[in-house]
């Protein structure tokens, strides 16, 4: 059974294990290492939802299976491949309720059934279509590799998500939020140094916070100002950076990292105020809290400076492709989004501005 990074929630509960085990088992394992927070957030089962439901037999060893697929084969971070666990795992109760055993009879009605009964728990719309694509990826590999001889999910619809415009600071707000940053770590303590690097970074390169995380210090190159950086699915890109961040990030692993760090740092290049490889959460709140030094800036994660870097890209001239090797986004569509972003601000100066707005 797999013992990658995954935790295997599958096989630490047995191969019978109800949805709500599977659920608690994955809320109980250890912190997540490197991975995106994005967009593929938190764990999205509903635990306790059909608690005491066992999975038939064959059920619960074919998301064995798709569990060593998803850690050993895609590479996919812990907190990703616990998020499919659990919604395949509510969907397979669901269809085993309605009598089937096996993932091989599976049909199309089963699927709806089930999308059907999450609508009715009032979920939003962005959240079943993210159930609806984990099923339709999933019953394509149970086809793919010979476990089902049809995909049924491939005839599955879901509610078209809706697109809402992500926030993110001004020009102005940017700049504060830095300028302030620097003052706190004025009394050149290696937390201040530290926080001051990180959102340097996060701001120069719009990475994902789990990124961040997951740097080494020999990850950054300081004479090309770039950084190499490994996203979703483990694929490397390299993100240049400018002066502001290249200072701030050469003050501290010069000045700060080396009075933080412990015999078990390794080769982090950012650490938590033990001398341990920083964490999410961590980043989270350096975020939030430094934020909050800023009048009327909205409350932003990690997530929300990648957000404002890639809009002040586009504002700045950047071509869509640019940003959209920058931000690892797979898809075009994804970075789109920001071009509704830069239009809205354009639409919204128009309208103060023109007299025949």
């Amino acid at each position: 059974m797999s013992t990658g990074p995954a935790g295997s929630w599958v096989a630490r509960t047995g191969p019978s294990a109800t949805y709500a085990q599977v659920v608690t088992a994955a809320k109980d394992a250890p912190p997540d290492g490197p991975g995106d927070e994005s967009a593929d957030g938190p764990l999205s089962g509903d635990a306790g939802a059909s608690a005491g439901e066992a999975l038939p037999q064959r059920m619960s060893q074919v998301l064995a299976d798709y569990e060593r697929h998803l850690v050993s084969e895609r590479d996919l971070a812990a907190h990703t491949v616990r998020a499919y666990l659990t919604d395949l795992a509510g969907m397979l109760e669901h269809a085993a309720r309605l009598g089937h055993t096996d993932v091989a009879t599976l049909d199309v009605r089963t699927l709806r059934s089930w999308l059907a009964n999450q609508q009715t728990r009032g979920l939003a719309r962005t959240t079943m279509a993210r159930r609806a694509t984990a099923v339709r990826v999933f019953t394509a590999w149970a086809q793919r590799t010979g476990r089902a001889e049809s995909d049924p999910g491939a005839l599955l619809g879901s509610p078209k998500a809706h697109r809402t415009l992500p926030p993110a600071l001004r020009h102005d707000e940017a700049r504060e939020l830095l300028e302030k940053a620097a003052v706190r770590a004025d009394d050149g303590s290696p937390v201040g140094l530290r926080d001051v690097a990180i959102l340097e970074l996060l701001y120069a390169t719009g990475i994902r916070v789990g990124e961040l995380c997951g740097l080494d210090v020999d990850d950054v190159d300081a004479e090309r100002r770039v950084v190499r950086v490994f996203g979703k699915g483990r694929k490397e890109r390299t993100v240049p950076f400018g002066r502001p961040a290249e200072q701030a990030l050469a003050t501290w692993v010069r000045s700060g990292r080396p009075r933080l760090a412990v015999q078990g740092s390794g080769a982090a290049l950012f650490l938590g105020s033990r001398g341990r490889r920083i964490d999410q959460r961590a980043v989270r709140s350096i975020v939030h809290a430094r934020l909050a030094d800023v009048p009327g800036a909205p409350d932003l994660g990690p997530h929300g400076l990648r957000h404002t870097a890639a809009t002040h890209l586009l504002e700045g001239g950047a071509d869509l492709r640019s940003v959209q090797e920058l931000l690892g986004h797979a898809s075009l569509a994804t970075t789109q989004i920001y071009t509704h972003v830069t239009t809205d601000r354009l639409r919204k100066a128009y309208r103060q501005a023109h007299p025949r707005a």
